[in-house]
């Protein structure tokens, strides 16, 4: 079972490959996230800022994203059922975390959730915000722990259904390479 220490208060991604940019989060207040990215994908500028609000169990509660005039509200109850801005959304039934498209850093939430063993694999679906639109969607996803690497750093196989690949995590349960996404820059 994968046990990471608190991350730091401040963390950095560059985007690289599918986009140029950066992402930037800072954790304090504890379990209230704050980050923005900022990037370049297929010719085209974004912006993307956002607050998320956790419990020390890495369970979404909360969210807000916005992109240039553009805002969308999540609430989540803890038990798997959501709102986007004040409305019930069924199709997010039975998910516990969010996942940005513009952010590297909310693949975080279901590996310090599940808290997989070796050879464990899990589903962990997400309620996924476009960067583009912030439309909300379920995304289908699974995580399986791999052995961890010779620098003993937690592997994982991570799967969706327009993505497979291996992700590296730090100590503090943070991806340290997204292949052809995002690789963490040093703060």
């Amino acid at each position: 079972m994968s046990t990471f220490v608190d991350p730091p208060r401040q963390l950095a991604w560059r985007h690289q490959g599918l986009r140029e940019g950066f992402e930037v989060v800072f954790t304090e207040p504890r379990w209230t996230i704050e980050g923005a990215t900022t990037a370049v994908e297929e010719r085209a500028a974004f912006a993307v800022q956002y607050a998320i609000d956790l419990t020390p169990d890495w369970v979404t509660r909360g969210a807000r994203v916005a992109s240039f005039g553009r805002e969308v509200h999540l609430l989540a109850d803890g038990d798997g059922h959501w709102h986007v801005d004040g409305v019930p959304d069924p199709a997010l039934d039975g998910v516990f975390d969010v996942d940005l498209e513009s952010s590297a850093f909310t693949n975080a939430f279901p590996v310090h959730r599940l808290a997989l063993a070796v050879g464990e694999s899990a589903d962990a679906p997400a309620a996924w915000v476009r960067r583009d639109t912030l439309a909300v969607q379920r995304l289908e996803q699974r995580y399986t722990r791999l052995p961890d690497d010779p620098q003993g750093r937690s592997r994982f196989d991570y799967w969706s259904p327009d993505l497979a690949c291996e992700l590296v995590y730090d100590e503090f349960g943070l991806v340290l390479d997204y292949p052809g996404i995002a690789v963490r820059a040093p703060v």
